[in-house]
């Protein structure tokens, strides 16, 4: 078995705690581990970053259902706010994957660098600010218009969504844990149609083995099995570590990602 293939389960570790712990970053990290390594497995180079954003999001369905699981048994999933963010997330990724399949990979590529910097800024500064928070539930069809735009960007750059649909709780006035919980759920979602999208579209140059559209199920399947172990225990330390010097931490590392990505 080529080395190559035991990274996907490392990439899985990655994403699974990361989606626990903070609800962002997993799958950005996943994108850039994937553009790197997928065209070793055969992936032609045109289609390398349409394959990592598609295998990114399949596998954030399992790491999401996982985490969403794990934040449930605490108490932190708001299933109002997620039943009324989610029509718009559906639509959303199923219309930026479309969009996405016609772009360029190097357009995909300098998009996911610029969201890598501006999600590090986000973390860095704690912006936006959390309005007094309280236990409600947001609800109203604000949360599903703003479920399209998350969506739609979600999809172009291969995340669950989780660093928009965390800071959009949070300034609404929802606890860090359950925003990061209900975040959790919206990404199964959000990963489920923009990963359809790609997968059903038929990819313009010759796929390797084992693909499906644009989503390479080998990697795929070994990013989940990890993530799906792991996720609980990024949920676990969730409701027991300190958050701001954590999210300093992980954006200096996103801000690394993204100007590797930005300078290849």
């Amino acid at each position: 078995m080529p080395i190559e293939w035991w990274l996907y389960p490392v990439f899985g570790v990655v994403a699974g705690l990361l989606a626990g712990l903070l609800g962002v970053g997993g799958g950005l990290v996943l994108v850039a581990g994937l553009a790197w390594l997928l065209p070793s497995q055969g992936v032609p180079a045109s289609a390398a970053m349409h394959a990592a954003l598609a295998t990114s999001l399949a596998t954030i369905v399992i790491t999401g259902i996982a985490s969403a699981r794990a934040h449930n048994q605490r108490g932190s999933v708001l299933w109002p706010s997620v039943i009324w963010l989610l029509p718009g997330m559906l639509l959303g990724g199923w219309l930026g994957s479309g969009l996405a399949t016609r772009l360029s990979g190097a357009w995909l590529r300098d998009g996911v660098a610029l969201y890598c910097l501006l999600a590090a800024l986000q973390l860095w500064l704690d912006w936006p600010r959390a309005r007094d928070a309280h236990d409600e539930s947001p609800r109203g069809a604000g949360l599903s218009v703003a479920g399209v735009f998350i969506g739609v960007l979600s999809a172009l750059v291969g995340i669950g969504g989780g660093s928009m649909t965390v800071p959009l709780l949070v300034w609404r006035g929802v606890p860090a844990v359950r925003a990061v919980g209900t975040s959790s759920a919206c990404g199964v979602g959000i990963g489920l149609a923009s990963a359809l999208g790609y997968a059903t579209h038929t990819p313009s140059v010759a796929m390797p083995a084992g693909s499906w559209g644009y989503v390479y199920l080998p990697a795929a399947i070994g990013i989940a099995i990890t993530s799906m172990l792991c996720a609980p225990y990024g949920a676990r330390l969730a409701h027991r570590l300190s958050g701001p010097a954590l999210k300093r931490i992980f954006a200096v590392f996103l801000l690394a990602v993204g100007l590797a990505m930005g300078l290849t």
